[in-house]
């Protein structure tokens, strides 16, 4: 190991920990130019080559750059929608709500678009992201201020994104897609600090509703692509691999940089696929609740990637270097004062957004004034997993969870009962549990607790 491994866990946690993910976190740790530690957030478990919940950053000129870090669903994310409404205005319509919601936004495996786009539309996705979204009438201006990074990373390259990615791509932007991706309406139970709950728009007993969903398939077949190239790098570089799935190349190399340039393509669909799914949802909220969307106040709290690497200056050994952060199911938590927190949080700090499993909580938090020292500005995506979904189905049955749920208040729609199985709560650990770690070590810092009213499921 170049580096020590650190994993942030509280006692009850560990007892979850797979003997694997720790072996995966030393694996890590071996790779060349790592600084600092090898990382992994409290719901971190067994992922390809990094753990998912791993962070590692590497030297921009003498560490590497690894598919493996970043995961095969690239800019997996999350974004929250606020409201003016309150739970009792939306309760009496949730089955209404939801059922239109579920037509208005495609979802499930292999769903396809309302809109087909051109290979040039394509292209301007790649590049642009959530912008291209906006310009062409999905959403407002001010969206893109309250996107991570103006939910785009410059610096994406089409030349290396190949025929068959494209394919996928074209027919799925706007799509949710299927597994643990979701679109939920919530409601704020609980604030836990004034001062950022005023920032972020959020007050108790207020509805708002979470986004969570990636790249798609184009972003599957970016990360599938380029692993092989990765393969016959890391052996022409002559780089030891302790497992072969953390195949990289050095991070100035060919191989790397035009993995890293396809990423951001595939990152920018990501924010551009969130934004038209946004556009949709104001859509439907606006028609059900017959009023417009300055009338309901439906503002886009913020948007974070989960599943990226970045080109960032973080200080280590007492000096400012660029680095490569891998973020592989790990959220970025800046803190207050950072350049990258949008104006209008800079004084609380940037709106870290963690979502529960169906039927649990989910979290706003800001990032933590240690963040930066501890894990490169990064905290924890989730609840984390901890069974299998070939053993959720086994374990569980769609229609029995349904019923649970809709008892307790909560309606669910999906594409197919198996897809609520392997997303059942006790699938995952504790998100409360979860969020408890980096919120006591200071990473990220809880705003506020939201309570699932109603979820739609791929």
């Amino acid at each position: 190991m170049n580096v020590p491994g650190r994993i942030y866990l509280s006692e009850k946690l560990i007892r979850d920990l797979e003997p694997e993910t720790l072996d995966q976190v030393a694996n890590v740790a071996k790779l060349p130019g790592i600084q600092k530690f090898s990382m992994a957030m409290p719901d971190a478990h067994l992922g390809y080559g990094f753990p998912i919940g791993g962070v590692a950053a590497f030297d921009e000129e003498e560490g590497v750059i690894s598919p493996g870090g970043v995961g095969f669903d690239i800019n997996c994310g999350v974004r929250l929608l606020r409201s003016n409404l309150t739970v009792d205005e939306v309760r009496p319509k949730m089955k209404e709500l939801t059922e239109r919601m579920f037509e208005a936004v495609p979802s499930g495996v292999g769903s396809k678009s309302r809109l087909r786009v051109t290979d040039s539309e394509l292209d301007d996705i790649f590049l642009h992201g959530s912008k291209w979204a906006v310009e062409n009438g999905y959403g407002e201006k001010t969206d893109l201020e309250h996107c991570e990074g103006g939910g785009c990373i410059e610096g994406g390259d089409i030349g290396h994104i190949s025929i068959k990615a494209r394919k996928r791509g074209r027919p799925q932007a706007g799509t949710l897609g299927s597994g643990n991706h979701f679109l939920e309406v919530q409601y704020v139970d609980k604030i836990y600090d004034q001062e950022a709950a005023d920032a972020f728009g959020l007050e108790e007993g207020q509805v708002s509703f979470m986004i969570h969903c990636g790249s798609r398939g184009t972003g599957h077949q970016i990360c599938t692509d380029h692993i092989k190239t990765m393969s016959q790098a890391s052996k022409k570089y002559g780089i030891q691999l302790p497992d072969k799935q953390l195949a990289c190349a050095p991070a100035q190399s060919e191989e790397a940089q035009n993995y890293f340039g396809s990423m951001i393509c595939a990152a920018n669909y990501a924010w551009n696929n969130r934004q038209m799914i946004t556009h949709w949802t104001r859509d439907v909220i606006a028609d059900t609740f017959r009023s417009d969307i300055d009338e309901l106040g439906l503002e886009l709290v913020y948007d974070v990637a989960h599943n990226v690497a970045k080109l960032e200056e973080h200080e280590v050994d007492g000096k400012k270097k660029n680095v490569y952060v891998h973020r592989k199911g790990a959220t970025r938590a800046f803190p207050r004062g950072h350049k990258e927190v949008p104006l209008k949080y800079r004084d609380v700090g940037q709106p870290v957004l963690i979502p529960g499993s169906m039927g649990t909580a989910s979290y706003v938090l800001h990032g933590g004034d240690r963040s930066m020292d501890i894990s490169f500005g990064s905290a924890c995506h989730g609840a984390g997993r901890v069974m299998s979904r070939s053993h959720a189905k086994k374990e569980f049955q769609g229609e029995d969870i349904k019923m649970q749920l809709e008892k307790r208040g909560i309606t669910v729609r999906s594409a197919h009962p198996a897809v609520i199985a392997e997303e059942a709560p006790g699938v995952y650990k504790s998100s409360s549990e979860v969020v408890n770690v980096v919120h006591e070590l200071d990473i990220a810092r809880k705003v506020a607790k939201m309570m699932p009213m109603g979820v739609i499921k791929g």
